[in-house]
């Protein structure tokens, strides 16, 4: 069920859903046509991540552009159009790149995807033939400023998480801002967790991940389950999560020229009154601590928008002594791994996930599969 589904969600006309995506491609298509005076060859890496990151720069800029300038029931509309396409192009892709199978469910009454290695299910395994083990299970939180995009556009990013550390993957489909301002995407989140739990995952074989906003609703989680007395999961693993919705440090504005996103990033949707330095919301203003914080894994490019910002959150959790991984990627921009997984930069994000998952998330090999 994406946003657009919901009963609670306006949606537009289908003439006028044609036409926001009519607008759309055109958007991106003139986006594209600055390539080639932006001196796509210059970059920190070689020239094919250098073209690479200058044509995505430019399209995700002019996505961004056009659809936040959207009325809302045609910004749904047209997300639900994306998703569609994406529904029918990434099983298959994932399929034959991954080996990946994509599965649909709902977990602690929260819709979503699974992304699972083909080679461990049972539709896949012929009776008798051994399975190949689950070394553990991600919590998935997408991207999109807390207020857009689908799980299923996020299915490619998880099937190549599922190869790399052998883990299966549930991206939930929380709800979203502005329709579902703060605190719906947290205890979105919390009721698919604690629905992982009721299946019998156990929260040391349990990671939550999230990027974007979906990294900031990652952490908001955290400091949620510990306020209920819920377990903690076993690691945390943030791609340039919106962490700090203030947005008060220099990056913001220094590296607007150089970032996919744009300097006026909006909050406002999500909090709806509640102020940005709220621990709930932003929480590197809370009192951390290592006895219910996970080790967390951090990674972010050293020309987005918020790195500033993420450098201050991972001195704060280093002083906290939680444990911590952090990767600065010079040269690259906001998700870079989602958006690049061919860079070199995204590369090495993937060797450290793997080492890392191997390191926090043992798998038992006597238990047996309950989801």
């Amino acid at each position: 069920m994406v946003m657009a589904d919901r009963p609670e969600v306006e949606t537009a006309s289908a003439p006028v859903t044609a036409l926001a995506v009519w607008g759309l491609a055109n958007r991106m298509l003139n986006g594209l046509a600055h390539v080639p005076f932006d001196r796509p060859w210059q970059g920190p890496g070689g020239l094919l991540d250098n073209v690479g990151q200058s044509v995505t720069r430019q399209t995700i800029r002019a996505f961004m552009g056009y659809s936040m300038g959207l009325p809302i029931p045609e910004f749904r509309s047209m997300e639900k159009v994306l998703d569609n396409i994406c529904r029918v192009v990434m099983p298959p892709f994932v399929g034959v790149t991954d080996g990946v199978e994509i599965t649909r469910d709902v977990v602690g009454g929260i819709p979503g995807i699974w992304c699972r290695a083909k080679a461990s299910t049972d539709a896949f395994v012929e009776d008798g033939a051994d399975k190949e083990t689950i070394n553990g299970t991600v919590l998935y939180l997408h991207g999109g400023g807390y207020i857009g995009t689908t799980p299923m556009m996020y299915a490619s990013f998880a099937s190549s998480l599922v190869k790399i550390a052998g883990n299966e993957i549930f991206i939930a489909d929380y709800r979203m801002a502005p329709e579902f301002p703060f605190p719906a995407g947290v205890v979105d989140a919390a009721a698919a967790y604690q629905g992982l739990l009721d299946r019998g995952v156990d929260p040391e074989h349990l990671v939550i991940a999230g990027d974007s906003g979906g990294g900031g609703l990652a952490a908001s989680l955290i400091a949620y389950l510990h306020t209920e007395e819920m377990p903690a999961p076993a690691a945390l693993a943030l791609f340039s999560p919106e962490i700090d919705l203030d947005l008060d440090q220099p990056s913001v504005t220094a590296n607007a020229a150089l970032d996919i996103l744009p300097w006026n990033v909006p909050v406002a949707p999500y909090l709806q009154g509640v102020q940005p330095n709220d621990a709930r919301v932003s929480v590197g203003h809370g009192e951390l601590d290592p006895s219910w914080f996970p080790p967390t894994f951090i990674c972010w490019g050293g020309d987005e928008i918020f790195r500033d910002g993420l450098r201050e959150f991972t001195e704060i959790l280093k002083k906290a002594d939680v444990e911590v991984f952090d990767m600065e990627e010079p040269g690259m921009f906001h998700v870079f791994p989602i958006l690049m997984p061919w860079s070199e930069a995204s590369k090495r994000v993937f060797r450290a996930l793997g080492e890392l998952s191997a390191m926090h998330v043992t798998p038992d090999p006597e238990a047996e599969p309950t989801h």
